[in-house]
């Protein structure tokens, strides 16, 4: 479906709706968990209107290559479509006033609706200088997510189905990573680990000084005996892997080809981004 407009809203007034909205995100976040609210709540984190994937960039695994693996699986994932726009700042981080991490280090979009954004948000990028970001945002320290999620296209004024983002977001102003330590059901379920991922502590080398369970930003880790341990409700972006002060905690990837495959079949299940690019 065609919309009625050219371009969606200018940044200065996508800020403005973020700054409105934020607090009613926030909101619904904390009191997903709760009876009868959860069921009103539930639809606005609902597949396929909210669905979020981390890749963990910059996370050192055992075997050799691995810290480059991560950041391949996003750049296949730009190499899949043509079409790549990169906003100009990171909006959380900006309205934020984030101190930690750079707020010019903006949110990735693919997919063909990005010719709805206005020319103040941001520019289209071509493959090299997509992944010319990923590279800073890794050497940021940045967390790279798969979002698929309503607020963005609501926010930016654009279609739904032909968009994806690649969002880079930090542990501490993101609007994606914070107020979950505490969810319902149907928000636990929109984040998703991407299978293949997977994270383990060697319970000889931890001390149990328990930063790791204190950065989880789904509370995924508890101390157990003296020891961390990572449950099932892990979504492998792999922060705790660098908090850990002993090299406990390691990271762990199946196949690249495999895990690319996961990736893009995720990724297609929610949104149309596909042109005529090369995987």
């Amino acid at each position: 479906m065609r919309l009625p407009f050219r371009h969606g809203p200018p940044i200065g007034v996508v800020r403005a709706m973020v700054r409105l909205s934020w607090p009613i995100i926030a909101l619904g976040k904390l009191l997903s968990p709760y009876p009868v609210l959860r069921r009103i709540i539930a639809p606005f984190f609902a597949h396929p209107y909210s669905q979020v994937t981390s890749i963990p960039i910059g996370v050192a695994a055992p075997e050799p290559g691995s810290l480059e693996l991560p950041r391949r699986l996003v750049e296949r994932l730009i190499a899949a479509t043509e079409d790549r726009f990169l906003l100009d700042a990171c909006v959380c981080r900006t309205k934020e006033g984030c101190a930690s991490k750079p707020a010019d280090l903006g949110c990735m979009a693919l997919g063909a609706d990005i010719e709805r954004f206005h020319p103040s948000v941001g520019r289209r990028v071509t493959r090299e200088e997509a992944c010319a970001h990923v590279r800073r945002a890794e050497e940021a320290g940045l967390v790279a997510n798969v979002a698929h999620v309503w607020i963005d296209p609501l926010a930016f004024g654009t279609g739904f189905k032909r968009l994806m983002f690649i969002c880079f977001c930090d542990d501490c102003c993101c609007l994606y990573r914070k107020y979950l330590k505490r969810r319902g059901p149907t928000l636990d379920e929109s984040l998703r680990p991407l299978p293949g991922i997977g994270l383990s502590v060697d319970p000889a080398s931890c001390d149990g000084c328990g930063r790791c369970a204190e950065s989880c930003f789904v509370a995924a880790i508890s101390m157990e005996g003296g020891a961390a341990r990572i449950g099932e409700a892990c979504k492998a972006c792999g922060r705790c892997v660098g908090r850990c002060p002993k090299g406990a905690i390691s990271i762990r990837y199946d196949e690249e080809d495999a895990l690319f495959e996961r990736l893009m079949a995720r990724v297609d299940g929610v949104a149309d981004i596909r042109g005529r690019g090369h995987v």
